[in-house]
């Protein structure tokens, strides 16, 4: 195990309006406000949302299992943003419900905003951290400096 202890420095509050793109929002907010470590927080609803909801079996490099929402849900969701050389990339998990219907994965693509979606980004700052791709596994990792 390997640990940093640091400081939150800047708060951003931003809402995502019906249609709008979250994680290429939260990006924008991220390079624009230059911040280099964050955790963030997201509320409200989706539309569209592509992503992970586990690997097909236990071997490595893991096959990601991939699912689709395709209409409204409500969601809830927790991320981390490192950069990787030059781009902040963003690991998000969260909670899609619809009825009595809940998925939970890593979202990763196809996300747009229905209605209104919150999103509280908090600045890490003292962290010395990066994600950094790992072949053997065949995806980005948080690297501890």
């Amino acid at each position: 195990m390997k640990y940093r202890v640091g400081n939150i420095g800047k708060v951003v509050v931003a809402k995502f309006e019906d249609g709008e793109d979250v994680l290429k929002n939260v990006i924008h907010i991220i390079k624009k406000e230059k911040i280099l470590a964050a955790v963030l927080y997201l509320v409200g609803g989706m539309r569209e949302g592509k992503f992970v909801v586990g690997a097909e079996s236990d071997t490595l490099p893991p096959v990601p299992m991939w699912r689709e929402l395709g209409e409204s849900h409500e969601v809830v969701g927790f991320g981390t943003v490192f950069y990787q050389g030059e781009e902040p990339k963003v690991h998000l998990h969260g909670a899609f419900g619809k009825g009595d219907a809940v998925k939970v994965g890593c979202l990763r693509e196809k996300t747009e905003t229905f209605l209104v979606l919150e999103v509280v980004i908090l600045e890490l700052c003292g962290i010395d951290a990066v994600r950094e791709f790992d072949p053997a596994l065949g995806m980005s990792l948080l690297k501890i400096c």
